[in-house]
């Protein structure tokens, strides 16, 4: 896609224009029809389209080979070029996506700059699409619990097909880094990859946002659907899709076309979709708000994402990541988790998961002035006492309680937080907190605490007695 293809039905303009560009330093290719036009395209998409707007003894003129380039192969630009030119043919050609219109005679100098322009204009948008895709391969998965284990799995198996993927999991889990892992490592690594932020889109907006839409004052205007031809689109937070949406969204997965808002016509499109939601779509399958032949058009493949709870385990290596991304983006410092940070951050309750790890190892890298490693005193809500006591104080429930109850509740909520701290490791957990294996799984079964299988890893909770049935 480096070269520029002249179609024109006189011979002696299509190499005189051949001429001048080569004399420049363009490559060239010529076609005299249609039919040769569209081969050409075909074979492989140009840099640019200098297009003859009449075309003799052709099936198909200039306006036609124009709205099957833009339906196609929308980054080509199209130089327009016409013998009888007006107003109305150059508006009419602008409408369906020319970048220019050029009168015969034209003159050289005229030309050569709006090539130039035209040229630049693919340039560039070869760069943006190149610096997406290196955006999607530096989605990286990070991570070594089980529960990410088992994730990354099931993630390897899809990357090869083009099914449908349905990726849940609480807000700020992974779901879209999870998704672009899955278009980085397909068949279609090479392809776009767009986002299509369902629950940030105006409902009024969504068709012309998915669709695009066409106008006489600013002719074609691609929408999301479009852009992502042959790569993947996808669609965050898919339950707050407009129920009017939803069921043209159904048929473009069917028929792999749709039209433009305002268009007639058929704009078709090759892509893989890729959706996630933290709501329950069954749920809103009952309430109506979801259509129900939609969620199984989508949810092909269901994987569900972790949250950062499941994958204790992961944080400190999740926060060095982040640490070092925030030093090549930012030119922030880096710098090392301390044992006792890293014990903190693992104990700490994440109701906005991995995305708030990120934002308060961010914070904690604005804010200091330290070079050394991070400590738990620099984490938010970790500052210790004024005074030199450093005392503990006890909750008001806790404080009420006799001595022995009041122990046998605290070891019960450490020895949970340090198990699940370690994903579950019995062995783990007994080094740290300083007791034989033996004797730890004794102190857990006097206190009625047991571990059993969440999200592929073992999760630590308190034995829930049976009732008894009369």
């Amino acid at each position: 896609m480096s070269d520029i293809l002249i179609v024109d039905d006189e011979r002696d303009i299509r190499e005189l224009i051949s001429d001048i560009l080569e004399d420049e330093g363009y490559a060239t290719r010529l076609a005299e029809n249609s039919n040769e036009a569209m081969s050409a395209i075909n074979a492989e998409p140009p840099a640019l389209l200098i297009l003859d707007i009449w075309l003799k003894d052709s099936r198909m003129d200039g306006i036609d080979i124009l709205k099957a380039v833009k339906r196609d192969n929308p980054d080509v630009p199209v130089v327009i070029i016409s013998g009888h030119g007006n107003v109305e043919i150059a508006v009419a050609a602008i409408k369906q996506g020319a970048y220019d219109f050029i009168e015969k005679p034209f003159n050289i100098d005229q030309l050569l700059v709006v090539i130039r322009r035209a040229m630049e204009t693919s340039r560039l948008r070869r760069e943006n699409q190149s610096l997406r895709r290196q955006d999607v391969v530096h989605a990286q998965m990070i991570g070594a619990s089980v529960a990410f284990r088992n994730l990354a799995s099931q993630l390897d198996k899809v990357t090869k097909s083009n099914g449908r993927v349905m990726l849940t999991g609480p807000a700020g889990s992974g779901k879209e880094v999870a998704a672009r892992y899955i278009h980085a490592n397909s068949e279609r690594a090479d392809a776009p990859f767009v986002t299509v932020n369902c629950a940030g889109v105006a409902p009024e907006r969504m068709e012309e946002v998915l669709f695009g839409r066409e106008t006489p004052e600013r002719g074609i205007e691609p929408g999301l659907l479009e852009q992502a031809h042959g790569g993947v689109i996808y669609f965050d937070e898919v339950a707050d899709m407009p129920i009017g949406t939803q069921s043209k969204i159904l048929r473009v997965l069917v028929d792999q076309q749709f039209q433009r808002v305002g268009g007639n016509d058929r704009v078709r499109v090759d892509l893989r979709v890729i959706s996630s939601t933290i709501r329950d779509l069954e749920e809103a399958i009952a309430a109506q708000t979801f259509r129900q032949e939609l969620y199984h058009r989508l949810n092909v493949v269901p994987i569900a994402v972790p949250s950062l709870e499941d994958r204790r385990e992961d944080i400190p290596m999740l926060a060095m990541h982040f640490v070092e991304e925030f030093k090549t983006a930012q030119g922030l410092p880096e710098r090392e988790l301390s044992d006792d940070a890293a014990a903190l951050l693992q104990t700490m309750i994440w109701p906005g998961n991995v995305r708030q790890l990120k934002n308060m190892i961010e914070r904690v890298l604005i804010l200091s002035d330290g070079s050394g490693a991070i400590t738990a005193r620099e984490l938010p809500g970790a500052q210790e006492p004024d005074d030199d006591q450093a005392r503990v104080v006890l909750s008001g429930a806790m404080a009420t309680l006799p001595l022995r109850e009041a122990r046998e509740a605290f070891e019960r909520e450490y020895l949970l937080t340090q198990i699940n701290r370690f994903g579950g490791n019995i062995s783990k957990t007994a080094n740290f907190v300083g007791m034989e294996r033996s004797a730890l799984h004794r102190k857990l079964k006097s206190l009625g605490v047991v571990t059993s299988s969440k999200s592929g890893a073992r999760v630590a909770h308190l034995d829930e007695p049976e009732s008894d049935v009369g």
